[in-house]
């Protein structure tokens, strides 16, 4: 059995498509989906930057670049 999991940027996403929302819900929908993208990207830097170098190793990178990755700001992809 095929069971889907609920992702609140999926969510999102899927009301940010939608053209019949009135312009101030669909302005607050895409500001949750830009939130939530956001909180997305710090909490897997931050993830990032606790890893060992030897899963650092087993997804394929160094540490210089993890490094990197964690330096960005929340805001840059």
């Amino acid at each position: 059995m095929l069971t889907r999991t609920f992702s609140p940027t999926m969510a999102l996403e899927r009301l940010a498509r939608r053209t019949t929302l009135p312009v101030s819900a669909n302005v607050a929908v895409k500001l949750a989906d830009l939130f939530t993208r956001w909180s997305d990207r710090r909490r897997s830097r931050a993830a990032l930057y606790r890893l060992p170098p030897h899963l650092l190793k087993d997804v394929g990178l160094n540490q210089i670049s993890a490094h990197e990755e964690c330096e960005k700001p929340f805001w840059r992809p």
